[in-house]
């Protein structure tokens, strides 16, 4: 690599890191030598000018990704690091550590805006810092496919996830190759041992962990316990961030945990707060580490209708309700925190022990082997508190060994995994896959050859539902052929919510949700 392009490159670096405030200018010189160190270099020198000048101005349309990836070239070039992309990845990550506040600071800030009672202003400074030092992947996150569809539930949030990077063949064939015999430090992903972790590749002992240099953890106490509080990288929606235990244990949804989230929007009153529930085919997809989710977003269960509403004997402040939405919500609201928690707890009791045959509901296996949960989400209203509880059931059977409340296996061509959190709330995750084979879809659609859908690999999995939308929609052409297939990927997803929802929207079903409620 030319020394000038090295140059050029590191000073709009420590510019970018100046004019965002996560260095000062009397950081200069030591940024830029920082970075030299971190992909063993040892020149070429700063420009003078450069180096003495008031300020160092962010170069118009500075693109942090790309200057990240010419210093994770010259790092390979320099033996820093393994010519993959999560090799550069790792240069990147701990190019931006070093260029940042330490987590004192970044703690310090955020405390101080809380002790100003400006809750808004410490989450606004701390996700700025989190996305300026690159941690938070906007560029990345920006490349996801988007759109909303209308559908009898509302209008529902569709996203194909393209910000996650693919795995580079050379990482999966070194993982192969590893020998994983020692503990894995951090035992996970998201314990707060991450913070600053230098990060491995697939072949090290203990197999490929991501460079978390840059990632900065705030504490915060949740019902007496040191939590942490980070954003996710790859965010799924505005400000999406995670809560998680100091400690590394199994999630798990009750009293304790529903006190974590009532804590949480005292703390953070803008954001909502959530949890995937705590058993498999049900839960998300990390249940080894207790955490939650929030946020600052209005997903589209939280706009639901109100379909029914009941009382329970013992909480007269608490308002219920039954809302229209694919999957069986019911809505606690009260000002009184207090009994809130208990009508929470209540239902989540009664909800674990109940059993209904007519409609597929079973608590216990004859091992005692536990079904039933909720995936729970609060918020605040006002003055009010405000409590989602998804009920949620395991069971499987013959017909469904994926789960009976699980996506069926006719919708499995756009979405097979496990229904969790956010997509509870109305707001899709769907496979990068689907983009490539939604355009052979169009392309077989269009050419008018629906033999051709099932040779073809990449719309053969899809090859019923596409001929299904050809026959809805005569009017398909050039012009409208994405928006056609984008809306019944949306309808897929509604029906994919209904299959989750133990209670269907049937006489069957509602006879069975009324029978639930009238016991509380």
């Amino acid at each position: 690599m030319r020394d000038m392009a090295l140059n050029e490159t590191i000073q709009q670096l420590v510019g970018y890191c100046e004019n965002r405030g996560l260095i000062e200018a009397e950081d200069r010189a030591w940024a830029y030598n920082t970075v030299l160190d971190c992909i063993w270099a040892k020149g070429p020198a700063p420009d003078e000018p450069w180096l003495l000048a008031d300020a160092a101005a962010e170069p118009e349309g500075f693109d942090l990704d790309a200057a990240l990836l010419t210093l994770g070239d010259a790092s390979v070039e320099n033996g820093a690091e393994d010519d993959t992309a999560s090799g550069r990845d790792r240069i990147a990550m701990r190019v931006m550590g070093a260029l940042m506040p330490r987590t004192s600071e970044v703690c310090r800030r955020f405390g101080e805006s809380i002790a100003e009672g400006n809750a808004r202003k410490a989450t606004d400074d701390f996700y700025r810092t989190c996305c300026d030092a690159g941690y938070v992947r906007r560029a990345a996150i920006s490349r996801n496919v988007k759109w909303e569809t209308a559908t009898e539930w509302g209008d529902l949030e569709i996203t194909i996830n393209l910000s996650k990077p693919e795995k580079d063949p050379r990482e999966i064939a070194a993982a192969g190759a590893a020998k994983n015999d020692s503990e894995k430090y951090p035992a996970c992903q998201l314990c707060i041992q991450n913070e600053g972790y230098p990060g491995r590749g697939a072949a090290a002992d203990g197999g490929a962990h991501p460079a978390r240099q840059n990632l900065r953890i705030v504490p915060i106490e949740l019902a007496g316990e040191r939590w942490g509080l980070q954003y996710s990288p790859y965010a799924y929606f505005n400000e999406h961030c995670i809560a998680m235990s100091a400690t590394h244990r199994p999630m798990h949804i009750d009293r304790d945990a529903l006190e974590h989230l009532l804590d949480f929007v005292e703390l953070l009153p803008h954001y909502f707060i959530g949890s995937n529930a705590d058993l498999p085919i049900v839960g998300g997809s990390i249940l080894s580490h207790d955490h939650y989710q929030g946020g600052d977003h209005e997903f589209p269960m939280m706009r639901a209708e109100v379909a029914d509403t009941f009382c329970m004997e013992g909480f007269p402040s608490v308002s219920c309700e039954v809302l229209r939405w694919p999957l069986s919500v019911l809505r606690l609201a009260s000002c009184d925190r207090d009994q809130l928690l208990e009508a929470a707890v209540h239902v989540i009791d009664a909800w674990r022990a109940w059993t209904d045959e007519s409609v597929g509901v079973r608590a216990f296996e004859a091992d005692g082997l536990p079904h039933n949960t909720v995936t729970p989400v609060v918020r605040r209203r006002g003055e009010a508190f405000e409590c989602y509880l998804a009920l949620r059931c395991n069971v499987t059977s013959e017909e469904n060994p994926l789960g009976d409340f699980h996506p069926h296996a006719q919708w499995h061509h756009i979405k097979r995994e496990n229904i969790g959190l956010i997509e509870v709330m109305g707001l899709a995750i769907l496979p990068a896959r689907l983009v490539s084979e939604l355009d052979a879809v169009a392309e077989h659609l269009l050419d008018h050859s629906l033999e051709a859908l099932d040779d073809d690999p990449a719309s053969a999995p899809h090859a019923a539902w596409a001929r299904s939308v050809a026959s809805a929609h005569p009017e398909l052409d050039q012009n409208n052929a994405t928006g056609i297939l984008h809306e019944e990927v949306g309808k897929v997803f509604g029906h994919v919510l209904e299959d989750a929802g133990v209670f269907k929207w049937d006489k069957a079903g509602r006879a069975a949700q009324k029978r639930f409620t009238d016991s509380l």
